[in-house]
């Protein structure tokens, strides 16, 4: 794929109000057992979402699927995350760009329903993507290895720093 492609995938996350966008190397991401565990034993929300734990891909599968791709862009959105229907949006635009393989993994729980359908299928295929921690994707230590900023948040006064992230091939 042409490098331009890639040049314009990258201004059209920017044009989305994220705060920086980084090309990483897959292999660098970060998975741990961990952090799933963190999702199921630290989190009101688990089990209530397609898109998290025990529904969401293990950290082990996410391991084989990270592996299965050559570029992801690790998007940082500062202290406020994207919506579900923006990061669908991203994902569409790198597929139409001719990444075929493209897959965005998003932060934090989905709220694209009320209250999510876990005994059936999704309402919504098209938005709904897993969270990068409830993949087992410690979103701290790769973070922090592509040269962003993340810290725990430990009041009300700290700017949290999210994130999400883009496979592309």
């Amino acid at each position: 794929m042409p490098h331009s492609k890639l040049k314009d995938i990258e201004k059209f996350i920017l044009s989305k109000r994220a705060a920086a966008v980084r090309k990483i190397d897959p292999r660098k991401v970060v998975t741990a057992e961990w952090v799933r565990m963190k999702c199921q034993y630290g989190c009101g929300g688990f089990g209530e979402h397609l898109t998290c734990p025990p529904y969401s891909p293990t950290p082990e599968r996410t391991r084989r699927m990270l592996d299965e791709y050559s570029v992801a862009l690790l998007i940082h959105w500062g202290d406020g995350h994207s919506d579900r229907k923006t990061l669908a949006a991203i994902e569409r635009e790198a597929f139409l760009a001719g990444y075929y393989k493209a897959f965005i993994l998003a932060g934090g729980p989905c709220h694209l329903c009320r209250e999510c359908n876990v005994k059936g299928t999704c309402r919504h295929p098209y938005e709904s993507r897993p969270a990068m921690e409830a993949c087992g994707i410690d979103v701290y230590q790769t973070a922090r290895d592509a040269g962003f900023p993340i810290e725990v948040v430990t009041c009300h006064e700290d700017k949290p720093n999210f994130y999400t992230l883009l496979l592309i091939e």
